[in-house]
């Protein structure tokens, strides 16, 4: 039921589930883990290109297949099908992480990439039902709060893993790399058990009669066609998702790139990690104040503070020397990272027809992962060619250049009357 609080928050709790893969993998313990256990630890700035050669093959991966994926799942009534396919490829390349041996990178990129196409390609689907779960009277607030159980929900299991890492006898573990390995289980089992929710108590709008798959296919590709033809007509779209694109390249690279960073700066690892938990637990409640402002400053504009704020993040992390100063930015980074991810996505919601949210949403989760597949690359290329890691962060700073300047000419209103004037062309055609 759309505006239901029950619908809100079982929808909500797959970011509480999958923020898991998003905080102890993705940001902490794989970049930690790679470089120490199964990487040349002789060569910090090689491992640095591979890491980001490995986020970047998934984005790739990921962007390829999102608006196939998302133009099948609108017509077949198929979003929860997908969200679960994903999340079960997730879940089972995490815990596969486990049987990685020391030195054995190759094996580490591989099954890294499948469990993050399993988180990214999950998410495309998430995000597709959030038109279905809240009305425009309550998306901004159901956005948000999935950011924010996302944060906390993540960040306990982190925080619980931190403790394994750094005294593993009090778990009964021999040493800090078992500790990590079983983490590794832990976010797997982690993300099945709390999937559970959105899977029984939040009802997938039928837009379209179902159909089988392989004619689901056959009309889905149709449908992206079309698609393609109609983003051209929808300029607001197409202007807010080149911005998207940019600044959000940005922001997903400080994320997965952040700890390889301090690493090579020779920050000791204990003092990246509680950085990390220190992002996790301002961001949850700065999300939900986030989201407040923003019904001050309008939604345009709290994003586009948010992106200055990254800028300048960016730039004080090309300066930044002493281990306080990272733990100072990891606070700026908490303030800032769930409002723009969150505010980003319901804002794109206002601007879609409705009725085709999965295909719409793949588009948006095509240019994010695409995004992806630009910044570690030019960071960890930047880093290789100068021999220097701090000329890497800071080529990151033109991605919020762009995507600020582009989202500066998104404008709402028109977007929300062309989204309607699509659904009443799609009507009559009907």
């Amino acid at each position: 039921m759309i505006d239901d609080r029950k619908t809100i928050w079982s929808w909500s709790m797959y970011d509480w589930a999958n923020s898991a893969f998003a905080t102890t993998i993705m940001a902490g313990f794989f970049p930690l883990f790679f470089k120490a256990y199964w990487a040349n630890q002789n060569n910090l700035e090689e491992s640095t290109f591979y890491l980001g050669l490995a986020n970047s093959i998934a984005g790739i991966i990921v962007a390829a297949l999102a608006p196939f994926l998302g133009a099948i799942a609108d017509r077949g009534t198929a979003k929860k099908k997908f969200l679960l396919t994903f999340a079960f490829l997730g879940v089972v390349m995490t815990g596969g992480l486990w049987f990685v041996a020391q030195g054995f990178w190759q094996m580490a990129v591989f099954v890294y990439v499948l469990a993050t196409v399993g988180f990214s390609g999950g998410n495309i689907f998430y995000d597709s039902l959030l038109p279905g779960v809240a009305t425009k009277k309550k998306v901004d607030f159901a956005s948000s709060l999935g950011f924010a159980l996302g944060y906390i929900g993540g960040g306990l299991l982190f925080l619980v893993n931190v403790v394994m890492y750094l005294q593993p006898g009090l778990f009964g573990i021999p040493d800090g790399a078992t500790a990590i390995r079983l983490s590794f289980l832990s976010v797997a089992l982690w993300w099945a058990v709390f999937s559970i929710p959105v899977m029984i108590w939040v009802e997938e709008p039928r837009v379209y009669e179902s159909v089988g798959i392989g004619q689901a296919v056959s009309l889905g590709l149709k449908e992206l066609a079309h698609t393609f033809r109609e983003i051209r007509h929808l300029k607001v779209v197409g202007l807010f998702l080149l911005a998207y694109w940019l600044y959000m390249d940005g922001v997903d690279t400080i994320i997965r790139m952040a700890v390889d960073y301090g690493i090579s700066l020779g920050f000791p690892s204990s003092s990246l990690i509680t950085a990390l938990l220190l992002v996790q637990f301002v961001a949850f409640p700065a999300t939900l104040i986030y989201n407040w402002i923003s019904t001050k400053t309008g939604i345009k504009a709290a994003i586009l503070i948010a992106i200055v704020c990254y800028g300048l993040i960016t730039v004080l992390g090309f300066l930044m020397t002493m281990v306080w100063q990272f733990y100072a930015l990891a606070v700026a980074v908490g303030l800032f990272q769930g409002g723009i991810q969150a505010l980003s996505r319901s804002l794109y919601t206002r601007i879609i027809p409705p009725e085709k949210s999965a295909e719409f949403f793949g588009f948006y989760n095509m240019l994010g992962k695409f995004a992806v597949v630009i910044g570690p690359v030019l960071m960890g290329s930047v880093a290789l060619l100068t021999g220097n890691i701090r000329y890497g962060i800071l080529s990151i700073l033109i991605l919020f250049l762009l995507g600020g300047f582009f989202l500066s000419r998104v404008d709402i209103a028109e977007g929300e009357t062309m989204a309607k004037a699509y659904l009443a062309r799609g009507a009559e055609g009907r």
